[in-house]
């Protein structure tokens, strides 16, 4: 599956959206992006004694898809911010392990904060097109793009490397 890694130096343009326009919904273009996340743990004697983790936001070009005559670019930047979103909670979870403590239960750990991160970047996503209305409320989507840009600079150190 292509996949491409949110890059700061990248912003997503209508040729990276290969998907099948659905013909059943008034939406004029759909961002899938998530993030993915792995880890391994060093241990000595059965005891953790160290880890590493990687965490990545992606956007998917084949699940991603666009009515070419209905969109502009106040709709892709909607889109591009939807990526963006996925990158501040990218963010967000790399700065969460920072804090994690060595323990044998770091499996377990590791799952739950990835499974809330994924609920908080849904409900993220979901306010986001609420808010803006898909985009069509251009003040509440000036509104969003100035906010999430703040919260991406606040965790810069954590930025995708990509």
């Amino acid at each position: 599956m292509e996949e491409l890694e949110w890059n700061a130096n990248y912003k997503l343009s209508w040729s990276d959206f290969k998907g099948q326009p659905n013909p059943d919904t008034d939406a004029v273009a759909v961002t899938a992006s998530g993030i993915t996340f792995s880890y391994s743990l060093q241990r000595r004697n059965k005891k953790i004694e160290g880890f590493k983790t990687v965490v990545k936001a992606f956007f998917y070009p084949e699940h991603s898809w666009c009515k070419s005559e209905k969109v502009d670019t106040h709709v892709l930047g909607h889109e591009q911010l939807h990526f963006d979103i996925t990158e501040l909670h990218a963010r967000i979870f790399r700065a969460r392990i920072t804090k994690v403590v060595l323990n044998d239960s770091l499996p377990q750990i590791f799952q739950e904060m990835h499974d809330t991160i994924d609920l908080e970047l849904a409900d993220m996503q979901h306010n986001y097109d609420s808010e803006s209305a898909y985009s069509i409320n251009v003040e509440g989507q000036k509104k969003w793009k100035d906010s999430v840009a703040i919260r991406l600079k606040a965790l810069d150190k954590f930025k995708s490397k990509g």
